[in-house]
Protein backbone atom coordinates (compact mmCIF):
# COMPACT_ATOMS: atom_id res chain seq x y z
CA UNK A 1 0.00 0.00 0.00
CA UNK A 2 1.46 3.75 -0.50
CA UNK A 3 0.76 5.12 2.60
CA UNK A 4 0.94 8.66 4.66
CA UNK A 5 4.70 8.50 4.87
CA UNK A 6 4.53 7.42 0.15
CA UNK A 7 5.13 4.73 -0.50
CA UNK A 8 11.34 -13.60 7.73
CA UNK A 9 14.95 -12.47 8.83
CA UNK A 10 17.54 -10.39 7.43
CA UNK A 11 20.57 -11.32 5.95
CA UNK A 12 22.78 -10.47 9.27
CA UNK A 13 20.31 -12.96 10.99
CA UNK A 14 20.16 -15.33 8.84
CA UNK A 15 23.93 -15.50 9.05
CA UNK A 16 23.78 -16.29 12.89
CA UNK A 17 23.07 -20.00 14.34
CA UNK A 18 19.61 -19.98 15.95
CA UNK A 19 20.58 -20.59 19.38
CA UNK A 20 22.63 -17.44 19.14
CA UNK A 21 19.49 -15.80 18.06
CA UNK A 22 17.37 -16.83 20.30
CA UNK A 23 20.76 -16.09 23.26
CA UNK A 24 20.44 -12.65 22.33
CA UNK A 25 16.65 -11.77 22.23
CA UNK A 26 16.24 -13.62 25.46
CA UNK A 27 19.09 -11.10 26.72
CA UNK A 28 17.28 -7.86 25.31
CA UNK A 29 13.75 -9.08 26.57
CA UNK A 30 15.60 -8.70 30.22
CA UNK A 31 16.99 -5.67 29.25
CA UNK A 32 13.71 -4.41 28.52
CA UNK A 33 12.11 -5.35 31.57
CA UNK A 34 13.94 -2.86 33.55
CA UNK A 35 15.01 0.17 30.45
CA UNK A 36 11.56 1.09 28.67
CA UNK A 37 11.68 0.62 24.91
CA UNK A 38 10.08 3.85 23.69
CA UNK A 39 9.03 3.89 20.03
CA UNK A 40 9.00 7.33 19.04
CA UNK A 41 5.82 7.22 15.85
CA UNK A 42 3.19 4.62 15.57
CA UNK A 43 0.13 5.58 13.18
CA UNK A 44 -2.21 2.88 15.21
CA UNK A 45 -4.69 6.15 14.87
CA UNK A 46 -4.60 6.74 11.55
CA UNK A 47 -5.20 3.18 10.77
CA UNK A 48 -8.13 3.07 13.20
CA UNK A 49 -9.58 5.95 11.21
CA UNK A 50 -9.18 4.67 7.92
CA UNK A 51 -10.19 1.03 8.41
CA UNK A 52 -12.30 0.98 11.67
CA UNK A 53 -14.49 3.95 11.64
CA UNK A 54 -12.26 5.22 14.69
CA UNK A 55 -13.06 2.90 16.54
CA UNK A 56 -10.39 0.84 18.79
CA UNK A 57 -12.82 -1.54 20.14
CA UNK A 58 -14.18 -2.62 15.83
CA UNK A 59 -10.82 -4.57 15.63
CA UNK A 60 -9.83 -6.65 19.23
CA UNK A 61 -6.14 -5.45 19.94
CA UNK A 62 -5.88 -7.74 22.51
CA UNK A 63 -5.46 -10.84 20.13
CA UNK A 64 -2.56 -10.84 17.43
CA UNK A 65 -3.76 -9.31 13.92
CA UNK A 66 -0.86 -10.39 11.78
CA UNK A 67 -2.98 -12.87 10.15
CA UNK A 68 -5.95 -11.63 10.36
CA UNK A 69 -5.86 -7.75 9.31
CA UNK A 70 -2.84 -5.48 7.71
CA UNK A 71 -2.12 -4.26 11.02
CA UNK A 72 0.98 -3.83 12.50
CA UNK A 73 0.21 -3.17 15.91
CA UNK A 74 -1.56 -5.16 18.80
CA UNK A 75 -0.98 -6.36 22.45
CA UNK A 76 0.97 -9.50 22.48
CA UNK A 77 2.74 -8.07 19.68
CA UNK A 78 3.55 -5.09 21.82
CA UNK A 79 4.57 -7.48 24.46
CA UNK A 80 6.31 -9.73 22.55
CA UNK A 81 8.35 -6.69 21.07
CA UNK A 82 9.09 -5.67 24.72
CA UNK A 83 7.89 -2.15 23.72
CA UNK A 84 7.30 0.06 27.20
CA UNK A 85 6.53 2.85 26.01
CA UNK A 86 5.18 4.46 22.20
CA UNK A 87 4.32 7.81 20.87
CA UNK A 88 1.13 7.32 19.41
CA UNK A 89 1.11 9.65 16.04
CA UNK A 90 -2.10 12.27 15.55
CA UNK A 91 -1.50 12.58 11.81
CA UNK A 92 -3.71 14.29 9.76
CA UNK A 93 -2.96 15.26 5.76
CA UNK A 94 -1.65 18.05 4.65
CA UNK A 95 -4.01 18.16 2.04
CA UNK A 96 -6.66 19.25 4.67
CA UNK A 97 -7.40 23.30 5.53
CA UNK A 98 -5.34 24.06 8.58
CA UNK A 99 -8.49 24.91 10.15
CA UNK A 100 -9.76 20.66 8.99
CA UNK A 101 -6.58 19.39 10.15
CA UNK A 102 -6.98 21.27 13.92
CA UNK A 103 -10.54 19.83 14.33
CA UNK A 104 -9.34 16.29 12.94
CA UNK A 105 -6.03 16.43 14.82
CA UNK A 106 -8.16 16.95 18.43
CA UNK A 107 -10.26 13.91 17.01
CA UNK A 108 -7.23 11.88 16.51
CA UNK A 109 -6.03 12.91 20.23
CA UNK A 110 -9.27 11.36 21.18
CA UNK A 111 -8.71 8.04 19.37
CA UNK A 112 -5.69 7.84 21.06
CA UNK A 113 -7.39 8.25 24.90
CA UNK A 114 -10.41 6.01 23.56
CA UNK A 115 -7.69 3.15 22.84
CA UNK A 116 -6.48 3.25 26.22
CA UNK A 117 -9.58 3.59 27.74
CA UNK A 118 -10.44 0.35 25.89
CA UNK A 119 -7.55 -1.13 27.19
CA UNK A 120 -6.77 0.51 30.41
CA UNK A 121 -4.78 -2.71 32.03
CA UNK A 122 -2.40 -2.41 29.40
CA UNK A 123 -1.92 1.36 28.99
CA UNK A 124 -1.78 4.09 30.64
CA UNK A 125 -1.58 8.25 29.53
CA UNK A 126 2.22 9.57 30.03
CA UNK A 127 2.82 13.17 29.96
CA UNK A 128 6.27 13.09 31.38
CA UNK A 129 9.64 11.11 31.64
CA UNK A 130 8.64 10.03 35.11
CA UNK A 131 5.62 8.78 34.02
CA UNK A 132 6.90 6.44 31.42
CA UNK A 133 9.11 5.29 34.55
CA UNK A 134 6.45 4.59 36.81
CA UNK A 135 4.10 3.02 33.58
CA UNK A 136 6.61 0.73 32.93
CA UNK A 137 7.39 -0.37 36.65
CA UNK A 138 4.17 -1.26 36.67
CA UNK A 139 3.70 -3.53 33.81
CA UNK A 140 2.03 -1.38 31.60
CA UNK A 141 2.71 0.49 28.40
CA UNK A 142 2.93 4.02 28.78
CA UNK A 143 1.05 5.89 25.95
CA UNK A 144 2.38 9.51 24.37
CA UNK A 145 0.77 11.59 22.02
CA UNK A 146 3.24 12.89 19.46
CA UNK A 147 1.58 15.56 16.53
CA UNK A 148 2.43 15.10 12.65
CA UNK A 149 2.59 18.50 11.00
CA UNK A 150 2.26 21.89 11.99
CA UNK A 151 -0.33 22.73 10.14
CA UNK A 152 -2.72 21.47 12.85
CA UNK A 153 -2.16 24.81 15.01
CA UNK A 154 -4.10 26.87 11.72
CA UNK A 155 -1.33 29.65 12.62
CA UNK A 156 -2.13 29.83 16.34
CA UNK A 157 -0.20 29.64 19.32
CA UNK A 158 -3.30 29.42 21.16
CA UNK A 159 -4.07 26.41 19.52
CA UNK A 160 -0.45 25.16 19.70
CA UNK A 161 -1.48 25.35 23.78
CA UNK A 162 -4.28 23.87 23.57
CA UNK A 163 -2.79 20.69 22.13
CA UNK A 164 -0.27 20.77 24.53
CA UNK A 165 -2.78 20.72 27.27
CA UNK A 166 -4.36 18.10 25.70
CA UNK A 167 -1.53 15.77 26.13
CA UNK A 168 0.89 16.34 22.73
CA UNK A 169 4.39 16.17 23.57
CA UNK A 170 5.93 16.58 20.20
CA UNK A 171 4.87 18.24 17.26
CA UNK A 172 6.40 17.30 13.74
CA UNK A 173 7.26 20.96 12.34
CA UNK A 174 5.90 19.83 8.64
CA UNK A 175 4.49 16.89 7.11
CA UNK A 176 4.63 16.60 2.93
CA UNK A 177 3.66 20.10 2.56
CA UNK A 178 5.74 23.59 3.47
CA UNK A 179 3.48 25.36 5.60
CA UNK A 180 3.01 29.58 6.48
CA UNK A 181 6.18 28.79 8.08
CA UNK A 182 7.79 26.61 7.80
CA UNK A 183 10.24 24.56 4.61
CA UNK A 184 8.95 20.55 4.53
CA UNK A 185 11.61 18.17 3.16
CA UNK A 186 9.37 17.14 0.16
CA UNK A 187 7.73 20.86 -0.77
CA UNK A 188 9.10 23.59 -2.09
CA UNK A 189 10.60 25.71 0.11
CA UNK A 190 9.41 29.09 0.43
CA UNK A 191 11.39 30.46 3.84
CA UNK A 192 14.76 29.21 3.39
CA UNK A 193 13.89 26.88 6.91
CA UNK A 194 11.71 29.00 9.41
CA UNK A 195 10.17 32.24 9.02
CA UNK A 196 9.82 34.38 11.89
CA UNK A 197 7.03 33.31 12.77
CA UNK A 198 8.13 29.78 12.86
CA UNK A 199 11.09 30.54 15.10
CA UNK A 200 7.87 31.96 17.30
CA UNK A 201 6.65 28.54 17.38
CA UNK A 202 9.74 26.51 17.95
CA UNK A 203 9.98 29.28 21.06
CA UNK A 204 6.71 28.74 22.52
CA UNK A 205 7.13 24.76 21.96
CA UNK A 206 10.44 24.93 24.56
CA UNK A 207 8.09 27.54 27.21
CA UNK A 208 5.02 24.40 27.28
CA UNK A 209 7.48 21.34 27.06
CA UNK A 210 6.41 19.85 23.84
CA UNK A 211 9.05 18.18 22.10
CA UNK A 212 10.52 20.20 18.27
CA UNK A 213 10.14 17.04 16.26
CA UNK A 214 12.32 17.57 12.99
CA UNK A 215 11.11 14.16 10.75
CA UNK A 216 9.61 15.58 7.39
CA UNK A 217 11.20 18.97 7.80
CA UNK A 218 14.00 20.58 5.21
CA UNK A 219 17.75 20.52 6.00
CA UNK A 220 17.34 24.46 6.03
CA UNK A 221 14.44 24.52 8.65
CA UNK A 222 16.41 21.47 10.56
CA UNK A 223 19.35 23.90 11.14
CA UNK A 224 16.85 26.85 12.20
CA UNK A 225 15.13 24.72 14.77
CA UNK A 226 18.40 23.69 16.13
CA UNK A 227 19.73 27.30 15.84
CA UNK A 228 16.35 28.27 17.71
CA UNK A 229 15.53 25.56 20.45
CA UNK A 230 16.68 26.21 23.59
CA UNK A 231 15.42 22.61 24.37
CA UNK A 232 17.44 18.85 22.37
CA UNK A 233 14.95 18.53 19.41
CA UNK A 234 14.08 15.16 18.25
CA UNK A 235 13.38 13.20 14.39
CA UNK A 236 10.62 11.05 15.61
CA UNK A 237 10.84 8.73 12.93
CA UNK A 238 13.90 9.13 10.01
CA UNK A 239 16.71 7.36 8.91
CA UNK A 240 20.41 8.49 7.61
CA UNK A 241 20.73 10.62 4.01
CA UNK A 242 24.08 8.88 3.77
CA UNK A 243 22.75 5.78 3.70
CA UNK A 244 19.71 6.08 1.49
CA UNK A 245 19.45 9.25 -0.39
CA UNK A 246 16.30 10.37 0.37
CA UNK A 247 14.85 14.33 1.37
CA UNK A 248 13.41 12.57 4.53
CA UNK A 249 16.21 10.81 6.31
CA UNK A 250 19.05 13.06 7.96
CA UNK A 251 21.73 14.09 6.27
CA UNK A 252 25.10 13.98 7.99
CA UNK A 253 26.03 17.58 8.41
CA UNK A 254 22.79 18.03 10.63
CA UNK A 255 23.65 14.29 12.25
CA UNK A 256 27.05 15.79 13.22
CA UNK A 257 25.44 18.79 15.17
CA UNK A 258 23.46 16.45 17.27
CA UNK A 259 26.01 16.16 20.00
CA UNK A 260 26.07 19.59 20.07
CA UNK A 261 22.35 19.85 20.61
CA UNK A 262 21.60 16.72 22.54
CA UNK A 263 19.33 15.61 20.57
CA UNK A 264 18.18 12.07 19.40
CA UNK A 265 17.26 10.75 15.99
CA UNK A 266 14.71 8.00 15.67
CA UNK A 267 15.71 5.55 12.94
CA UNK A 268 12.19 4.40 11.02
CA UNK A 269 11.70 1.14 9.19
CA UNK A 270 10.33 2.61 5.86
CA UNK A 271 11.58 0.21 3.06
CA UNK A 272 12.02 2.99 0.48
CA UNK A 273 14.21 5.13 3.35
CA UNK A 274 16.20 2.07 4.77
CA UNK A 275 16.93 0.28 1.45
CA UNK A 276 18.10 2.11 -2.37
CA UNK A 277 16.54 -0.78 -4.04
CA UNK A 278 12.85 0.77 -2.49
CA UNK A 279 14.02 4.14 -2.56
CA UNK A 280 13.93 3.94 -6.40
CA UNK A 281 11.24 2.17 -6.83
CA UNK A 282 9.18 4.66 -4.66
CA UNK A 283 10.58 7.30 -6.93
CA UNK A 284 9.28 5.58 -9.82
CA UNK A 285 5.93 4.70 -8.33
CA UNK A 286 5.40 8.37 -7.73
CA UNK A 287 6.24 9.54 -10.86
CA UNK A 288 3.60 7.36 -11.75
CA UNK A 289 1.13 9.01 -9.63
CA UNK A 290 1.41 12.26 -10.93
CA UNK A 291 1.53 10.90 -14.16
CA UNK A 292 -2.32 9.40 -13.57
CA UNK A 293 -3.59 12.38 -11.11
CA UNK A 294 -4.26 10.29 -8.03
CA UNK A 295 -5.08 11.90 -4.96
CA UNK A 296 -2.72 11.30 -2.37
CA UNK A 297 -4.99 12.20 0.46
CA UNK A 298 -6.90 8.00 -0.08
CA UNK A 299 -4.17 5.96 0.39
CA UNK A 300 -6.78 3.27 -0.48
CA UNK A 301 -7.75 4.51 -3.76
CA UNK A 302 -4.28 5.44 -4.82
CA UNK A 303 -3.43 1.80 -3.95
CA UNK A 304 -6.51 0.21 -6.42
CA UNK A 305 -5.79 2.24 -9.06
CA UNK A 306 -2.03 1.45 -8.68
CA UNK A 307 -2.46 -2.01 -8.63
CA UNK A 308 -1.82 -2.78 -12.52
CA UNK A 309 1.40 -1.04 -12.27
CA UNK A 310 2.65 -2.20 -8.56
CA UNK A 311 1.90 -6.13 -9.92
CA UNK A 312 4.10 -5.42 -12.93
CA UNK A 313 6.49 -3.34 -10.96
CA UNK A 314 7.11 -5.31 -7.47
CA UNK A 315 8.53 -3.06 -4.73
CA UNK A 316 11.91 -4.47 -3.65
CA UNK A 317 12.27 -6.20 -0.62
CA UNK A 318 14.16 -4.05 2.08
CA UNK A 319 15.55 -6.48 5.34
CA UNK A 320 16.59 -6.05 8.85
CA UNK A 321 19.90 -5.64 7.76
CA UNK A 322 19.25 -2.37 6.70
CA UNK A 323 17.46 -1.35 9.08
CA UNK A 324 20.68 -1.70 11.34
CA UNK A 325 23.06 -0.36 8.82
CA UNK A 326 20.97 3.12 9.37
CA UNK A 327 21.13 2.92 13.51
CA UNK A 328 25.02 1.74 13.01
CA UNK A 329 25.70 5.01 10.43
CA UNK A 330 23.35 7.63 13.01
CA UNK A 331 25.70 5.64 15.85
CA UNK A 332 28.81 6.57 14.20
CA UNK A 333 27.79 10.20 13.34
CA UNK A 334 25.97 11.48 15.71
CA UNK A 335 27.29 9.59 18.67
CA UNK A 336 25.50 6.32 21.02
CA UNK A 337 23.36 9.12 23.04
CA UNK A 338 21.67 10.39 19.69
CA UNK A 339 20.13 7.53 18.71
CA UNK A 340 16.40 6.11 18.74
CA UNK A 341 13.43 3.87 17.57
CA UNK A 342 10.71 5.14 15.38
CA UNK A 343 9.15 2.13 13.74
CA UNK A 344 6.36 3.77 11.66
CA UNK A 345 4.11 0.87 11.89
CA UNK A 346 1.20 1.45 10.38
CA UNK A 347 1.79 4.83 8.79
CA UNK A 348 3.06 2.09 5.94
CA UNK A 349 2.05 -0.47 3.99
CA UNK A 350 5.13 -2.79 3.90
CA UNK A 351 8.08 -3.08 5.98
CA UNK A 352 11.34 -4.79 5.91
CA UNK A 353 11.77 -8.56 6.12
CA UNK A 354 12.36 -9.30 9.71
CA UNK A 355 10.38 -6.03 10.80
CA UNK A 356 6.96 -6.90 9.88
CA UNK A 357 5.50 -5.86 13.17
CA UNK A 358 6.05 -4.18 16.26
CA UNK A 359 7.36 -7.50 17.44
CA UNK A 360 10.33 -6.94 15.96
CA UNK A 361 12.49 -4.91 18.65
CA UNK A 362 14.30 -7.93 20.21
CA UNK A 363 15.59 -9.36 16.70
CA UNK A 364 16.83 -5.13 15.79
CA UNK A 365 18.50 -5.14 19.40
CA UNK A 366 20.05 -8.82 19.03
CA UNK A 367 21.17 -7.95 15.76
CA UNK A 368 23.02 -4.55 17.10
CA UNK A 369 24.27 -6.89 20.11
CA UNK A 370 25.71 -9.35 17.53
CA UNK A 371 27.97 -6.60 16.06
CA UNK A 372 29.45 -5.62 19.17
CA UNK A 373 26.83 -3.16 21.09
CA UNK A 374 26.88 -3.30 24.80
CA UNK A 375 23.67 -3.69 27.36
CA UNK A 376 24.75 -0.09 28.11
CA UNK A 377 24.07 0.72 24.54
CA UNK A 378 21.25 -0.78 24.10
CA UNK A 379 19.58 0.81 27.00
CA UNK A 380 20.78 4.50 25.64
CA UNK A 381 19.08 3.34 21.75
CA UNK A 382 16.18 1.59 23.48
CA UNK A 383 14.74 4.60 25.65
CA UNK A 384 17.28 6.47 27.87
CA UNK A 385 18.45 8.49 24.92
CA UNK A 386 14.88 9.67 24.83
CA UNK A 387 14.26 9.87 28.40
CA UNK A 388 16.91 12.50 28.67
CA UNK A 389 16.22 14.47 26.32
CA UNK A 390 12.10 14.56 27.43
CA UNK A 391 14.18 15.74 31.05
CA UNK A 392 16.04 18.16 29.44
CA UNK A 393 12.80 19.52 27.28
CA UNK A 394 10.73 19.70 30.97
CA UNK A 395 14.15 21.29 32.53
CA UNK A 396 13.94 24.43 30.08
CA UNK A 397 9.86 24.48 30.32
CA UNK A 398 10.10 24.60 34.05
CA UNK A 399 12.76 27.41 34.14
CA UNK A 400 9.81 29.38 31.73
CA UNK A 401 7.44 29.00 34.09
CA UNK A 402 7.03 32.87 34.92
CA UNK A 403 6.94 33.88 31.30
CA UNK A 404 3.52 34.78 29.56
CA UNK A 405 2.52 33.07 27.01
CA UNK A 406 3.26 34.58 23.10
CA UNK A 407 0.57 36.62 21.45
CA UNK A 408 2.80 36.14 18.26
CA UNK A 409 0.53 36.07 15.12
CA UNK A 410 1.85 34.86 11.56
CA UNK A 411 1.32 38.48 10.21
CA UNK A 412 2.78 40.86 13.08
CA UNK A 413 5.74 40.53 15.22
CA UNK A 414 6.36 38.46 18.49
CA UNK A 415 4.48 40.35 21.47
CA UNK A 416 3.68 39.40 24.54
CA UNK A 417 0.47 39.73 27.35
Amino acid sequence: MLSSCLIAASALALALPAAAQDGGEARVRAILETTPLIDGHNDLPWALRQGYGNDPHAVDLTTNLDATTRLHTDIPRLRAGGVGGQFWSVYVPASLTPTEAARETFEQIDTVRRIIAAHPDEFELATTADDIERIHAAGKIASLIGMEGGYSIDDSLGLLREFQHAGARYMTLTHSRTTSWADSATDAPKWGGLNAFGEEVVREMNRIGMMVDLSHVSEDTMIDAMRVSEAPVIFSHSSARAVTDVPRNVPDAVLSRMAEDGGVVMVTFVPGFVSEASRLWTVAAQAEIARRGLDLSDPPAVEAAMKDWTDANPQPVATLADVVAHIQHVRRVAGIDHVGLGGDFDGVGSLPTGVEGVDAYPRILAALMAEGWTEADIRKLAGENVLRVMRAVEAVAASKANERPSLAMIDSPATTE
